[in-house]
């Protein structure tokens, strides 16, 4: 069993930064590639980020990429999520979740998660 925790969120003005952080608990972290997905109230929830067991692999969706950087310290199972330009279509909760072991490498489809955060509220005003 994995429980992840998110924090971080709040209410920030377009164009600045926030960094949110997921806390896993047990010992299995370093061995599950992990994710961070947003999702807006009536709307699918969407892929933000992955990154590989080691760190070594990353992926973003588009609509993020050279904004949103994601990173993981194993040592403190952590996973992070430094959003910076922040604009308000980037409004949403966020969530983070942790793929099983045997799945190597970048998940890019919430599908294939199986243990998730219970989410963060992130609020950009214009």
């Amino acid at each position: 069993q994995v429980q992840l925790v998110e924090s971080g969120g709040g209410l920030v003005q377009a164009g600045g930064s926030l960094r949110l952080s997921c806390a896993a608990s047990g010992r299995t972290f370093s061995s599950r590639a992990m994710g961070w997905f947003r999702q807006v109230e009536g709307k699918e929830r969407e892929f933000v980020a992955t990154i590989s067991q080691s760190g070594g692999f990353l992926s973003y969706a588009d609509s993020v990429k050279g904004r949103f950087t994601i990173s993981r310290d194993n040592a403190k199972s952590t996973l992070y999520l430094q959003m910076n330009r922040l604009k308000p279509e980037d409004t949403a909760v966020y969530y983070c979740a942790a793929a099983p072991e045997s799945r190597l490498g970048i998940v890019v489809r919430s599908s294939e998660y199986d243990y998730w955060g219970q989410g963060t509220q992130v609020i950009v005003s214009s």
